[in-house]
C-alpha cells in the first residue's frame, strides 16, 4: 500500500509550464510563435521562458508577487503565461480596452508589483498608484530577458492548487472582480480544449482572440501542449486575417460571431484550401453565416462559458449525419451550448430549489457548473465567492433548459448584461457612470440590436427640471469615465416607464426595442 507522503514523492504537480518544457525537447525544431517578422522554435521559446523567469527573480520577485500585462496580442504576452508562474509569480493580464480608472482599480486590487507595458498603451496607466516596477516591451524587455539564465527554473510550486492567475471579470455588478485561477484548472482546461479542438503538431493557431480574455482561453497553454505554432495578432484586420490564414496555413482561430461576419464580408474572402476550425463564443451562428462559412471552408463550432469558469465550459458537438442537414437545422442545433468539454468536470440545470430540472427543451432553470475547470473563488471577496458557490455549485446566473439529448440550450441571463462582439458590458456601471452626470435625474441601460455587434448599449435618460443636455455631450462625458466599446450607441431622453412602486420597468424599453426580432443571449 503506497502511503500518501509516498504519494506526494511519487506524484507532479500538475501545472502548464511543464507543457513548454516538455515541447523544448519533444518538439524543438517545431516553430512556437510568430510575432511580426518575429518566430522562435520550441528549443529557443523554452529558453526565453527560462530566461524571463529567472530574470523575474533576480529582480525581486517573490512567490506570488502579480505580474501584470498590459498588451495586446504578442510573443512576450504569450510567453508570459510561462514564464510568470515558472518564476513562481501570478499573471494578471489586463483588458487592453480598459481606460485609466479601470486599470489602475485592476493594478491596485491585484496588488500587482510588477507591470509589463507596450508603449502604445501607456496612457491608460494612471500616473499615480501602487509602487510597480514598469518595463516596457521592445529593447527594454530584451534587456532583462538578457539578465536572466537558460538553466532550468527550481519550482517553488508546492500545491497544483496555487494560483497561477487572476483575470479580472467585465465588470458585470459595477467593479470587475478578480477571478482566481489553479494551475492544476489551467492544466487541465488546456488540454480540455486542445482535445476536444483536435490540436496537434500541424495545428496553426491564429490569436484573433484576446489572450486576455480569460488567458485566451486556455488556448495560451494548451498550443504549446501539442507543439503547434502560434500566430499573434495584436488586433482583428481583417484584410490581415485572410493574408495570414493562406501565408501561415492557420488551422484553427477563435472569437466572437462579430469577426466571422466581418472575414465572410471581406472583400478579400476566399474559399480556403484548408479547413479551419473556429470556436465561437457568443450568440449562435445563423444560417446564413453558415451557408457562408462553409462556402469558405470554415468549421464554426459553438461553445459556452464565462471568466470564472477558464473560458469554455461546454461546446456544441454535431452528432453523426447532422451535417448532412439543412443549415436551418444545423443552425438550430448549433444554437445550443452543448455538453461539457472532456476535463470540465459537470454541469446541471435546476430550478429554485436547486433541484435538476426535466430533460425535456422547455423547462426553465439556472445553469451551474462545478468540477475541474472552475474557479477557486474571486481574489479578496470571500462573500461574493460564497455566494457564487451557494450549494457547492458555480451559479452562472444564466438561465437555460436541458434538451433529452443532454444538450444545453441558454434561454436569457438573470443579470442584465449586455454582450457586444463578445464582451460584457453591465448595464449598472454604464447607468452609474450616467448618473454621475449633474443633468442626470436617472437612466436605464438596455442592450438593442445591432447588426455587426450583435447588440449594443442604449440609454434612456431622464432629465433633471431646468436642465438640458444633447446626446453629443453625454457621449463625450461618458468616454472619460468609461471604456468607449461600453458608451452607449443610441440615448433617448424621457420619462422612464415605472412599477406603481417605482421601479423602472426594463422589460417595457426591451419589448419596444426587440419588436420583432428574437434576442438570443448567449
Amino acid at each position: 500500500m503506497i502511503t500518501e507522503r509516498q504519494l506526494k514523492v511519487y506524484r507532479r504537480e500538475l501545472s502548464p509550464v511543464d507543457f513548454l518544457e516538455r515541447s523544448g525537447l519533444a518538439h524543438a525544431g517545431r516553430v512556437a510563435v510568430v510575432d511580426g517578422g518575429v518566430s522562435y522554435t520550441y528549443a529557443e521559446w523554452r529558453d526565453r521562458s527560462r530566461r524571463f523567469a529567472s530574470a523575474l527573480r533576480r529582480t525581486g520577485l517573490e512567490k506570488d508577487d502579480r505580474v501584470a500585462f498590459l498588451a495586446p496580442n504578442s510573443e512576450p504576452l504569450l510567453l508570459a503565461h510561462f514564464a510568470v508562474p515558472q518564476a513562481g509569480g501570478v499573471l494578471v493580464a489586463v483588458n487592453t480596452r480598459l481606460n485609466k480608472d479601470e486599470v489602475g482599480y485592476i493594478l491596485e486590487h491585484s496588488g500587482a508589483r510588477f507591470l509589463f507595458l507596450d508603449p502604445e498603451l501607456a496612457a491608460q496607466v494612471p500616473d499615480t498608484g501602487p509602487e510597480l516596477t514598469r518595463v516596457e516591451l521592445g529593447p527594454p524587455f530584451e534587456e532583462l530577458l538578457s539578465t536572466g539564465s537558460d538553466d532550468p527554473v527550481d519550482s517553488w510550486l508546492q500545491d497544483e492548487e496555487e494560483t497561477i492567475a487572476i483575470d479580472y471579470t467585465s465588470g458585470t455588478t459595477g467593479r470587475s472582480k478578480g477571478v482566481l485561477y489553479s494551475h492544476r484548472g489551467a492544466y487541465l482546461n488546456a488540454l480540455g480544449v486542445a482535445l476536444e479542438n483536435r490540436l496537434g503538431t500541424d495545428t496553426s493557431m491564429l490569436w484573433t482572440l484576446p489572450m486576455f480574455h480569460c488567458n485566451g482561453w486556455c488556448f495560451t497553454w494548451a498550443v504549446a501542449a501539442v507543439g503547434g505554432k502560434n500566430v499573434c495578432l495584436p488586433r482583428v484586420d481583417t484584410a490581415k486575417i485572410w493574408r495570414l490564414l493562406d501565408e501561415e496555413g492557420i488551422t484553427h482561430f477563435n472569437g466572437a460571431p462579430t469577426v466571422l461576419i466581418m472575414l465572410a464580408n471581406d472583400p478579400a474572402a476566399h474559399r480556403l484550401a484548408v479547413r479551419i476550425r473556429v470556436c465561437a463564443g457568443g450568440a449562435p451562428p445563423s444560417p446564413t453565416l453558415l451557408a457562408r462559412m462553409e462556402e469558405l471552408n470554415i468549421d464554426p463550432v459553438h461553445l459556452y462559458g464565462m471568466t470564472e469558469s477558464y473560458g469554455p465550459a461546454t461546446l456544441n458537438l454535431l452528432p453523426p449525419g447532422m451535417e448532412d442537414e439543412s443549415p436551418e437545422r444545423q443552425a438550430s442545433f448549433k444554437s445550443r451550448q452543448g455538453i461539457s468539454h472532456v476535463t470540465q468536470g459537470g454541469l446541471k440545470v435546476v430550478d429554485d430549489a436547486m433541484q435538476e430540472t426535466p430533460w425535456d427543451g422547455a423547462t426553465l432553470g439556472e445553469l451551474l457548473l462545478r468540477g475541474n475547470t472552475v474557479m477557486k473563488g474571486y481574489y479578496k471577496q470571500p462573500d461574493a465567492t460564497e455566494e457564487a458557490f451557494k450549494g457547492g455549485w458555480l451559479h452562472t446566473g444564466d438561465v437555460a433548459v436541458r434538451h433529452l439529448d443532454g444538450y444545453i440550450e441558454l434561454r436569457d441571463r438573470k443579470k442584465d448584461i449586455i454582450i457586444s462582439g463578445g464582451e460584457n458590458i453591465s448595464t449598472i456601471e454604464v447607468e452609474q457612470a450616467i448618473d454621475s452626470h449633474p443633468a442626470v435625474l436617472e437612466s436605464a441601460v438596455i442592450p438593442i440590436p445591432d447588426d455587426k455587434w450583435g447588440e449594443v448599449p442604449k440609454a434612456f435618460v431622464t432629465l433633471k427640471p431646468d436642465t438640458s443636455l444633447s446626446s453629443e455631450e453625454l457621449v463625450e462625458y461618458l468616454r472619460g469615465r468609461i471604456a468607449r466599446y461600453k458608451v452607449p450607441k443610441a440615448i433617448e431622453f424621457g420619462d422612464l416607464p415605472k412599477t406603481t412602486t417605482g421601479k423602472i420597468q426594463k422589460f417595457v424599453l426591451r419589448d419596444k426595442e426587440w419588436a420583432g426580432r428574437e434576442r438570443r443571449i448567449q
